[in-house]
């Protein structure tokens, strides 16, 4: 027989809120879940996320400084060509 313990109160929220917390659309949230990227748990025909798990979610995409710096390429100078 399960016996649960709890040692705190889950705080389950529904695709669509949690899409909106986000800012995804509910396919990008949808392909999070499948890829496991992100844990949710289905419950009869209803899927649920833990709250926590968004914001753990959050925190793990966290863009670290210094990292996004081939986005924004230095510029050619238009004298380097001419000689």
């Amino acid at each position: 027989m399960y016996t649960p313990v709890m040692s705190e109160t889950i705080r389950w929220m529904s695709t669509r809120t949690a899409s909106e917390r986000l800012g995804v659309t509910l396919r990008t949230l949808y392909r999070f879940i499948d890829e496991g990227q992100l844990p949710a748990y289905k419950f009869g025909r209803v899927i649920r996320i833990k709250e926590s798990d968004v914001e753990g979610f959050i925190e793990a995409a966290r863009i670290s400084p210094g990292s996004l710096e081939h986005l924004y390429p230095e510029p050619r100078s238009e004298q380097q060509g001419a000689t």
